[in-house]
């Protein structure tokens, strides 16, 4: 569950607001029943007879992601309500990691997808540089017009041209606890990264450790950074190091190295210690935050709004069990990172891009928002259909706040070198975790991996 990363302006006064009322609500949220939802719904924002669809009868079309589990038991929900309306019949793919590689096989054998689900821009521009992606029609491009803000729009654009239709988003400037232990010490939410620290060690006095980390799977390693580096360098940097305009070894990149160290250099802050930690699975590291009760393995835990689904695997309720609060300010401002999935045309027809079309609108959304574990950029979706206020708070802050908000870093660069397992800036901050002493090695390291990538 990558993130993508788009560059738009920043509008700090806006996010500002978003991240307040969002740590407000969060705190104050139920349990992950309906119990919560409000009744009736905005008609005004639900135009699901507008959306017009072609007759597909005896069309057929593969769609490829790299969703598994219940994100693409959910998924397959929508692609059936798809099939129903218009006769066609969709057949899932499951792509691996990572995906512009999974594509590149598949159009080099001579069967490409109908349509891709791709995590990151860096992988729409590599697309379409090799001529592989499609773009879209006037049709679709005046279903996203009519959805989605002009930042979402832009981030699916490659030359001025519609390639990218982003069906899924994520809100990755969240830490997730076990609301038992910061009782049990009597700790506070932090809105600082110095006060951060400070309920880390109130914690472990407590007798808990404080920080699960899934470093074995690299791409979280590189949230950390990212939310650090936002906050503490600010838009402007952090949008010229996404585009390799400044080096690796830029000294905004040594003291977010650093602050990241204040963190991961403490191994009894982290579950399992720092080889515990690169060792530990995503999935892993959400999970073993909300088992044991009051005494789990880690008692904090960062990752995106979508780690709803893997707090529902245990026993903990979002909302009462597993509370959020918005990543700490390093600098002057909480940072606010998103990420996403963008539906790409491989194989261009009036099916493939029907299809599109449909993930683009509302209706499409809505279906899955109410499934849970999931979040729309689409403006229409009403926020009624999430099944509970910390998804429908996560949700408004995410559609407020407009283009005011960074897109994952990692997922704006070259996948060689932010999106590859074993490679790039996985591999280098996997080694930090490893070693965080080693900040110039690390920043050297992921300086001559960047320049490789963009040269390739």
């Amino acid at each position: 569950m990558r993130s993508t990363l788009r560059t738009p302006t920043f509008r700090r006064a806006a996010v500002a607001l978003a991240v307040g009322s969002l740590a407000l609500a969060l705190t104050s949220c139920g349990g992950d029943d309906n119990s919560d939802k409000p009744s009736g719904k905005d008609s005004s924002r639900s135009p699901a007879s507008s959306l017009r669809l072609p007759k597909l009868d005896g069309k057929t079309l593969e769609i490829a992601a790299v969703w598994t589990g219940d994100e693409q038991k959910n998924f397959k929900q929508v692609l059936a309500e798809f099939e129903k309306r218009t006769g066609a019949k969709v057949t899932f793919v499951p792509a691996q990691d990572p995906i512009i590689n999974f594509i590149g096989s598949k159009v080099a054998g001579g069967s490409p997808p109908d349509v891709a689900m791709l995590p990151q821009p860096g992988a729409i521009k590599q697309a379409v540089a090799k001529k592989w992606a499609k773009p879209l029609d006037k049709d679709v491009q005046a279903e996203l017009a009519k959805n989605y803000s002009q930042g979402w729009q832009d981030l699916g654009k490659v030359d001025g041209k519609n390639y990218g239709a982003y069906y899924k988003a994520a809100n990755k400037s969240l830490i997730w606890y076990n609301s038992a232990v910061f009782q049990n010490a009597a700790a506070k939410e932090p809105k600082t990264w110095k006060e951060f620290l400070t309920t880390c060690q109130a914690i472990y006095d407590s007798g808990v450790t404080p920080v699960s980390v899934g470093g074995a799977d690299g791409w979280p390693l590189t949230d950390w950074f990212e939310n650090i580096y936002l906050s503490q360098a600010g838009p402007e940097k952090y949008d010229q190091l996404a585009a390799h305009k400044i080096k690796w070894t830029d000294p905004s990149v040594k003291q977010a190295l650093t602050t990241l160290a204040q963190l991961w250099g403490k191994s009894d802050y982290l579950a399992g210690g720092n080889k515990g930690a690169v060792g530990t699975e995503f999935t892993k590291s959400v999970e073993q935050t909300f088992t044991g009760g009051d005494q789990p393995k880690g008692a904090m835990v960062y990752e995106g709004d979508f780690v709803q689904v893997n707090i529902q695997q245990t026993k903990a309720k979002v909302g009462t069990d597993a509370k959020v609060f918005p990543f700490p300010a390093v600098g002057d401002q909480a940072p606010v990172v998103s990420g996403g999935d963008a539906a790409v045309i491989f194989k261009d027809s009036p099916a493939a891009q029907a299809l599109v079309k449909f993930l683009a609108s509302p209706d499409a959304a809505t279906i899955q928002a109410k499934l849970g574990g999931y979040l729309s950029p689409n403006k229409n979706v009403d926020l009624s259909a999430y099944p509970n206020d910390v998804q429908r708070t996560i949700a408004k802050a995410l559609v407020d706040s407009g283009d005011s908000f960074r897109f994952d870093m990692s997922d704006q660069t070259p996948q060689a070198f932010g999106g590859t397992p074993g490679k790039g800036e996985w591999k280098a901050l996997q080694d930090f975790l490893t070693n965080p002493k080693d900040i110039e090695g690390t920043q050297k390291t992921l300086e001559a991996d960047a320049v490789k990538a963009y040269k390739d």
